[in-house]
């Protein structure tokens, strides 16, 4: 049997996954997380062979929490399933380790799928996504992309710098480069722009 944790934070849709994977005889969901923290300590309490994931949950997002198990552990595949059919958290997706990215309307036989091909040690991955997310990469730097998403929720630039423990000068520095690589106007437009490409 493969063990299955599903961490989703609409009950609905987790709903719906755990009683689709409960039908296949090689699959066993073992926990269910409505956000990233949940989702956390489940992992490390059940320790199941797959993880599989939204992008999108309160406390700790989906690439959060895998590269946290990246560093801590290793050995739980992790899936995304997801709405966003973008390029940018694809790509993202894999630098932090998921070895799965499927779209919310994929056919339900396509995720026990990926689930059993990432469970042997392989990957399960849109084709057509795959070759966005190297055409589409990112223009900022990994401090950049921090920088931005601290100011996405319209944080000050002093908080910005006391969170990341830089300079309030080196922070507009950084602001001032990824607004000038996304060619936006202020923080908030580049946030925007880098949210919409998947980038952050």
């Amino acid at each position: 049997m493969i063990r299955v944790l599903l961490a989703e934070d609409q009950a609905l849709v987790r709903g719906a996954l755990s009683a689709l994977l409960s039908l296949e005889d090689d699959l066993e969901v073992v926990g269910q997380a409505a956000d990233g923290e949940a989702a956390l300590g489940a992992v490390r309490e059940l320790k199941p062979d797959v993880l599989v994931t939204d992008i999108e949950m309160p406390r700790l997002s989906g690439l959060d929490l895998a590269e946290r198990l990246r560093a801590e552990l290793p050995g739980i595949r992790v899936i995304i399933v997801t709405t966003f059919a973008r390029g940018g958290y694809l790509r993202r997706a894999l630098e932090v380790g998921a070895r799965g990215y499927l779209l919310k309307d994929a056919p339900a036989s396509q995720l026990a799928d990926a689930i059993r091909r990432v469970h042997a040690g392989g990957r399960a991955i849109d084709p057509e996504l795959a070759g966005e997310a190297w055409a589409d990469a990112s223009p900022l730097t990994e401090r950049e992309r921090q920088v931005l998403a601290e100011a996405e929720g319209g944080t000050s630039t002093a908080a910005i710098a006391a969170r990341l423990h830089l300079s309030e000068g080196t922070v507009r520095n950084y602001l001032s480069e990824a607004m000038g690589k996304l060619g936006a106007e202020n923080r908030t437009e580049a946030a925007r722009t880098a949210r919409e490409r998947g980038w952050l």
